[in-house]
């Protein structure tokens, strides 16, 4: 309980700072969407470097960073009508739990694949996403790796394999990939072939060899 209240303390003072900032700081008033998202992206990458480094002073760092994003972006919504932070909580909130019936009703789950299988599902069906192309919400902008990984995964849920659970095992798996994808980037370079534009076009085409 106590770490609740200090938890919602700091929250609160937390979204009294946005709020300041917003209405006394000239930079801050001049913000929208548009030019505060990629502030956002590159708070995100830097919190995803924290987490890969392993170093939790600066992902505890990271993560108010991107925290902050979140009351800013959720004040430009409220400031005209559109929702605010609590409309944010609660519609993940709500999402959360609709999208893990294995853990808040009576769907089976036993594995990881399982769990996934379901999300897109639920996203599909009961979200209505969709339409009856699967590849219908995954985001264009996304940098090619992410992107040919989400194709992939919406063509065939059931491929690929667990990630090695023996921390080694997981390690060497990286280390392989990463020369593997480091040799094809030398490669693109030879050939003088751009290797985010490459494989975003061949993601674009398993995509609509699916579709």
């Amino acid at each position: 309980m106590a770490e609740q209240k200090a938890s919602s303390e700091a929250l609160e003072r937390l979204d009294a700072i946005t709020r300041r900032l917003r209405r006394d700081c000239p930079w801050d008033r001049e913000q929208d969407e548009r030019s505060i998202v990629p502030h956002t992206v590159e708070e995100a990458y830097e919190l995803a470097d924290a987490a890969a480094r392993g170093d939790d002073e600066k992902l505890l760092d990271e993560l108010g960073d991107v925290l902050f994003q979140v009351h800013f972006l959720a004040l430009l919504l409220e400031e005209r009508g559109a929702g605010d932070l609590a409309a944010v909580a609660d519609g993940m909130t709500e999402k959360l739990i609709r999208r893990h019936p294995h853990v808040f009703a009576d769907v089976e789950a036993e594995t990881s694949r399982d769990v996934l299988r379901n999300w897109d599902q639920i996203k599909r069906d009961v979200e209505g996403r969709g339409t009856d192309d699967r590849f219908a919400d995954i985001p264009e902008n996304l940098p090619a790796l992410l992107y040919a990984r989400k194709i992939l995964r919406r063509a065939d849920p059931d491929a690929g394999s667990p990630p090695p659970p023996d921390h080694d095992e997981r390690d060497t798996a990286e280390r392989d990939v990463g020369q593997a994808l480091l040799s094809l980037v030398a490669k693109s370079r030879s050939l003088g072939v751009d290797p985010e534009l490459a494989l975003r076009a061949a993601a674009d085409r398993y995509r609509d060899e699916r579709s």
